[in-house]
């Protein structure tokens, strides 16, 4: 359609199945998922199952309540982890997750795996 970006088109596509995911293996119904977004149960369950749009907004919005990022959300489900890197990412203080990365991109640069 037009106005519509791919990226838009995608999210779309992938919305449901992922959402859930992750809040099942962060252990969160989606009433906690939902007070800790500031919505409510029942729009959870719509983006869940696809029927409400997960937008852009919606995904920097649930991404730090999940403990994760918005493209792991839409890219990576969360049993295809190792839990090891999710745990420790997620116990690092959001004030330090800025210096963690650059540190762990010195180790991309050193090995030559730069993308």
């Amino acid at each position: 359609m037009e106005g519509e970006s791919i990226f838009d088109e995608d999210v779309d596509r992938r919305s449901g199945n992922l959402l859930r995911a992750w809040r099942e293996h962060r252990g969160m119904t989606q009433e906690q998922l939902a007070s800790a977004v500031n919505t409510t149960g029942s729009v959870i369950s719509l983006l869940e199952a696809g029927d409400r749009k997960l937008s852009p907004k919606w995904l920097y919005r649930l991404a730090p309540a999940l403990d994760t990022t918005p493209g792991y959300l839409l890219d990576h489900h969360p049993e295809d982890l190792p839990d090891d890197i999710i745990e420790t990412w997620s116990s690092i203080p959001q004030a330090q997750r800025k210096h963690a990365r650059e540190v762990l991109q010195t180790f991309r640069h050193r090995t030559g795996t730069e993308d």
